[in-house]
């Protein structure tokens, strides 16, 4: 992997419900730096991606449910975005004031990906509803139209354990591995590694997330350039089970003491 690279962010002015983001962020691309070039690693907001896809809420059609309104008034949140992430989550973990800590997909994540932020007024967007499809579906579309071999990553933020602040993390994954497993090479001292696996994808979004920011920007795109990556037919971002997660196994230790 190429040490040097470049960021690049893509305003695509706002995306509207069923817009083409293909169109949008090969049109910006253009504009910007002359087009794709064969190895560019592509990462869209995942807002972005819902929006274009249709995946939009008016708060006005949600009814709330009794569990809703109870976890509204608990939480201190609208009842009927409430109803909306009970639609989206596996399960609700817990939450604090404003949010609830849900499992989806086999990931931990606040309010299940619901999202007022680049939203329209009075309006929430979910997640994509398969962002490793979107991913494939998107790099499969590039390629066709501008003859080139280009990886995708669907991005998020999210916030970590004890940390302030969010940072980039992929959703979704076409074109690139995810995770690059690292086990069997040898540290500073000749020891060989055991467990460490670069998260190569949200490495990736992070680094664009510096570009792309959370307000108003109008920037939900952005190339990576010249990290020579294979590109190739892979998609999927790697999770792991609960039982095998740090976090989740302390917190459920934590719990089944109680």
């Amino acid at each position: 992997m190429n040490s040097s690279f470049s960021v690049i962010g893509l305003s695509t002015g706002i995306i509207r419900s069923k817009d083409s983001i293909v169109d949008r962020v090969i049109a910006a691309a253009h504009e910007t730096c002359g087009g794709f070039m064969d190895g560019d690693i592509i990462i869209l907001a995942e807002t972005a991606v819902a929006t274009a896809e249709g995946n939009v809420i008016a708060l006005d059609s949600v009814i709330p449910s009794a569990r809703a309104e109870a976890l509204g008034k608990k939480y201190h949140m609208d009842s009927r975005t409430v109803e909306i992430v009970l639609a989206e989550s596996d399960s609700v973990v817990g939450g604090i004031t404003g949010f609830l800590l849900c499992m989806k997909a086999g990931t931990l994540l606040p309010n299940a990906g619901v999202d007022a932020s680049n939203a329209p007024i009075g309006c929430v967007t979910p997640l994509p509803k398969d962002p490793d499809a979107s991913a494939r579906s998107i790099q499969a579309e590039i390629r066709s139209q501008c003859k080139v071999k280009v990886g995708v990553i669907i991005a998020d933020s999210r916030t970590h354990a004890m940390r302030l602040g969010c940072s980039g993390v992929a959703i979704g994954c076409a074109g690139i591995p995810s995770v690059i497993d690292d086990r069997g090479r040898s540290d500073l001292f000749g020891r060989k590694l055991e467990v460490t696996k670069r998260a190569i994808a949200d490495n990736i979004a992070s680094a664009a997330e510096l570009v792309m920011g959370e307000a108003d920007e109008c920037m939900p795109a952005a190339i990576i350039r010249g990290l020579d990556l294979p590109i190739g037919l892979q998609s999927g971002v790697e999770t792991i089970d609960a039982d095998e997660c740090l976090f989740m196994g302390v917190f459920k230790t934590s719990r089944d003491n109680t």
